[in-house]
């Protein structure tokens, strides 16, 4: 049988609890061998080491309170202690084709007495490399009709198609849970994106798990083995999850984060699919993947089993295509803006004061002294002294700015508007020469035009600010800091020339703009080389 479904669906039980209720009350029970060094009745494949464990930890709960004995095969962990397993005698082998393909070719496993084959996440498995491995292993059932195989996967690319017509029977049943639908993102989950330069993000993401997590798992996908442990050594109580982690930090990282050891996990494409981690509240993206599918598993880990959750995913306004991800997954995007520290600190004040009203009246005595001499001493009121006292519980000493358009901190974004239109970044860059400095217009970053072709906005640093606001002095200049970031041009309208406005601005941290643009050149706009000189 060959199956194509979605996601999240608890299939692993699904075929779990049947061959093990055929193992042992159904046709396949007089078949099965028993004793020392018996063959295994039941051979499963997947794709990750950590599936792997996954799907035998099933197997060991349910399989071992009915006297049915399994093995894990995978890589990085001992070759002896499983060929011990193997020898003794099993009644299922769970396994990674790699692993599994080097027992077999040691001569340390017998599917003579092969009653199932199970292969789950088969477009994974492609996606790895394992083509190969999977067909060596699958060719090496002598008579496959006495074997019922069981072949999972989400998509079916050609590869699937080949093994299932190549390896299963011919009367094989397809049970097809997608149909003619494209896989879609999970609509449980809230989908939010926010823009987010590179240099910001490690600024940016500790504030979108104090405003989103609630308090519950969150897993972070990163692009690379590096920033995934950079990340994690920043934020307090995270773990990493990588290839480069050895196998067995890897099993004691994810058995602290199921058990709540730790509620944050930053990882790579390892955990993205198929692990099943219970009460997963918020999915960060640290920029978009490769590809719609991988959006789409990942931003899955959370909002599983009907529950609900919150996927966040940043992006570099100049380098992403939102608009493809939102097509082919499905989702409408909620474009928002940062979190910015004044909302975060106040979400910071408000658990400092539960913190404090939780505090012994016992320590009062000891502290009054102290606290009725700043009274007198200092010209601030008893509310302004407390609000400070709880800025210092909650680590606040300073609030800084936050761009609206990079997420940057202590950067201001600005509109730019000359009472005509703004053609193209060079010609912005042209009008701010027009009443600024070289060196100081050598300091802005990110310029973008504006969706209806009459601004740009771009981030100053906040020491800065003053300098730039001065050029609304200039003949026919507008210069203001953004409070909402307005429509922008998307990278196609960037590049054509033409000011069609995107599905919406960041107006009240909503709204729907994509946009691009970059720095330009110093050439341009003919004829305003000197707009706004007196």
């Amino acid at each position: 049988m060959s199956s194509l479904r979605k996601q999240a669906l608890g299939k692993t039980l699904a075929f779990v609890l049947p061959i093990l209720e055929s193992l042992i009350n159904g046709p396949t029970k007089v078949s099965r061998k028993t004793g020392y060094g018996r063959a295994p009745s039941v051979l499963l494949l997947l794709p990750t080491r950590e599936l792997a464990l996954q799907v035998f930890a099933d197997f060991e709960v349910y399989g071992g309170a009915v006297g049915i004995t399994s093995c894990c095969l995978y890589g990085n962990s001992p070759m002896g202690q499983q060929e011990v397993q193997l020898k003794r005698g099993v009644d299922i082998v769970v396994g990674t084709p790699g692993r599994v393909k080097d027992h077999i070719e040691r001569g340390n496993i017998d599917f003579r007495s092969l009653q199932f084959r199970v292969l789950d996440e088969v477009d994974e498995m492609l996606k790895i490399g394992f083509v190969d491995d999977v067909e060596f292993i699958l060719g090496k059932v002598e008579d496959a009709s006495q074997v019922q195989t069981l072949l999972f996967s989400a998509t079916l690319p050609s590869w699937v198609k080949h093994i299932s017509s190549k390896f299963l029977k011919p009367d094989k049943k397809t049970v097809d849970l997608v149909g003619d639908e494209k896989m879609k993102a999970s609509k449980n989950v809230r989908h939010i994106i926010i823009p987010c330069t590179g240099s910001a993000r490690s600024q940016l993401i500790p504030d979108i798990l104090r405003c989103y997590s609630s308090g519950g798992r969150t897993i972070i996908f990163t692009e690379t083995r590096g920033y995934a442990s950079e990340l994690a050594g920043i934020l307090p109580g995270a773990r990493a999850l990588h290839g480069e982690i050895q196998q067995s930090q890897r099993e004691i990282t994810l058995s602290g984060f199921r058990s709540g050891k730790f509620l944050t996990l930053v990882a790579t494409n390892v955990a993205a699919r198929g692990l099943d981690i219970d009460n997963v509240q918020l999915i960060i993206q640290c920029e978009p993947p490769r590809d719609v599918e991988a959006y789409i598993h990942r931003s899955g880990r959370t909002g599983r089993a009907g529950n609900t959750g919150v996927a966040v995913m940043l992006y570099d306004p100049k380098k992403s295509n939102i608009s493809k991800i939102e097509r082919e997954s499905g989702v409408k995007f909620e474009h928002l803006s940062a979190p910015q520290p004044a909302d975060v600190a106040k979400a910071a004040g408000k658990e400092a004061a539960e913190a404090v009203a939780e505090i012994s009246d016992s320590v009062i005595p000891a502290f009054k002294a102290a606290a009725e001499e700043l009274l007198h001493t200092s010209e601030l009121s008893p509310a302004e002294l407390l609000a400070k006292a709880l800025a210092k519980a909650a680590g606040y000493s300073e609030i800084k700015s936050r761009s609206l358009l990079s997420s940057m901190e202590n950067c201001v974004t600005l509109l730019l508007e000359c009472g005509r239109p703004i053609f193209s970044p060079s010609f912005a860059y042209n009008v701010l020469r027009g009443f600024l400095p070289e060196d100081k217009v050598e300091l802005i970053k990110g310029l973008t035009l504006t969706a209806d072709g009459k601004g740009a906005v771009f981030d100053v640093s906040s020491d800065e600010l003053d300098t730039f606001l001065a050029g609304k002095n200039a003949q026919g200049v507008s210069m203001e800091v953004v409070k909402e970031l307005p429509r922008l041009q998307e990278k196609d309208q960037a590049r054509g020339g033409r000011f069609v406005g995107s599905h919406g601005g960041f107006s009240d941290r909503r709204g729907g703009g994509r946009f691009s643009g970059g720095r330009g050149g110093r050439g341009g706009g003919r004829g305003y080389g000197n707009f706004g000189r007196r």
